[in-house]
């Protein structure tokens, strides 16, 4: 194998050495950008896409607010009983010994108790029901014994209790949720308690995506030597949709500069972002970073991580680009750690910052410094109660089976020469991540 390297003293008519670009397997490649860097540039060339929908409430689940929300009531709207139990005047206490009241009549949620209370009375009362003029304790059923219209109860009680104030969570005017909030099921909740039925939220972004590569074959096609099932397109249909984008996708394009022209040229048309996987490496047939010079711009395309260092991020038309590896799990990685970011971004979401918790790791995890690495990794509790986390094994980007075993990714900064078992490392489990 000839050395590409090309040295002026062997080589009189050359003026200067060459090195060839590092590739997707060395560990250490100084044009490469770190993770931080990477995240910061996409972060400022993101802007929130125009246009909204007015959606009833519950076609706005996993949809993100366009409009901040402010409460017309008073959350509750009465003041009523936490319990279920006896209303009552807390001057009617005894301090030391038993009390002795009169039941006078029962109020139910929904139903309050129409008159109010006179000196040694109370009110049996339902849990939300509203309190009773004069009253504004109430007291445990289960500590309360009954003879007959007649209740007894001890000293040790408190003048308040167990009672729920009105606008005791929420103000009339008060602000609930700001824009740019995913409406998750508990917002669905708190908007539908203060009786909206209706809600502005941003239109979902619409992505295209497709795959490159004259080796890839669609579901259905037969295999030839040197064929492979595309399956990247399923795993970005899945992240994408799970994400709530309007998806396109686009199939498996050649390597054919035309056909890639066509292809880019088509899907900023009709897109906000475009995604592709395969062609961004230092392969002679990678065409994809060539031709979107020449179509649009790159800000970069390398970035100091494993797997997915050869991840660009540019612009197609008026379109984000982002150029994701050919290899199934560093699809998977750079998504999650950069793409997802940023279409959350484009949908006018408050990013929310990704949770990493901290693991005891059960063996040994092998690496060489110079960039991050996420290693896949199974997250569980010990018998003690602890996390613990350990390696699903062979690490290789092509190995997808290794990410669906997986329910986190290890997390190893640039700097880690690898931990020792035992070790407590960094993790960012899947749930609230996929």
């Amino acid at each position: 194998m000839t050395d590409a390297r090309i040295n002026k003293e062997s080589d009189p008519m050359s003026e200067q050495t060459v090195t060839p670009d590092p590739s997707c397997a060395d560990d250490f490649d100084p044009n490469s950008l770190s993770v931080i860097e990477a995240l910061a540039r996409i972060d400022t060339a993101v802007s929130p896409i125009r246009g909204y929908q007015k959606l009833a409430l519950r076609d706005a689940l996993d949809r993100v607010l366009v409009e901040a929300i402010d409460s017309p009531i008073d959350v509750p709207a009465h003041t009523n009983s936490a319990m279920d139990g006896y209303a009552l005047d807390s001057r009617e206490l005894a301090d030391h010994g038993n009390t002795q009241l009169a039941v006078i009549g029962t109020a139910y949620a929904g139903k309050p108790f129409k008159g109010a209370l006179g000196p040694g009375q109370c009110v049996r009362i339902m849990t939300g029901a509203v309190m009773p003029e004069g009253s504004d304790t109430v007291v445990m059923q289960e500590h309360v014994s009954v003879e007959g219209e007649r209740i007894l109860l001890g000293g040790d009680h408190k003048a308040g209790q167990n009672v729920r104030r009105a606008g005791e969570d929420l103000r009339a005017g008060a602000r609930v949720l700001e824009p740019g909030t995913r409406i998750r099921p508990a917002e669905l909740g708190l908007i539908a308690s203060l009786g909206i039925g209706e809600v502005r939220v941003a239109r979902r972004p619409r992505v295209a995506f497709f795959s490159t590569g004259d080796e890839l074959k669609s579901i259905g096609e037969t295999l030839t030597r040197g064929d492979i099932y595309d399956s990247n397109r399923y795993t970005l249909y899945g992240m994408l949709t799970r994400l709530g984008a309007d998806v396109v996708d686009m199939g498996v394009v050649g390597d054919q500069r035309a056909d890639l022209e066509a292809a880019f040229r088509d899907a900023a048309d009709i897109a906000d972002a475009v995604i592709t996987s395969g062609g961004v490496s230092v392969g002679e047939a990678d065409f994809v970073k060539d031709t979107l010079n020449s179509l649009g711009q790159v800000h970069f395309w390398k970035i100091a991580m494993k797997p997915g260092r050869p991840l660009a991020f540019g612009r197609v038309g008026n379109a984000l680009f982002f150029g994701l590896p050919g290899n199934p799990v560093s699809v998977m990685v750079t998504f999650y750690q950069f793409v997802q970011p940023a279409l959350r971004r484009l949908m006018g979401e408050r990013e929310p910052a990704t949770i990493t918790v901290p693991a005891r790791c059960t063996g040994r995890l092998r690496k060489r410094p110079g960039r991050v690495e996420y290693q896949r990794g199974i997250l569980r509790r010990d018998d003690d109660g602890g996390l613990v986390v350990s390696s699903t094994g062979e690490q290789g980007s092509g190995i997808l089976s290794s990410i669906a075993q997986a329910n986190c990714f290890i997390v190893l900064s640039s700097e880690s020469e690898g931990v020792d078992a035992g070790a407590e490392v960094p993790v960012q489990p899947f749930d609230g991540l996929i």
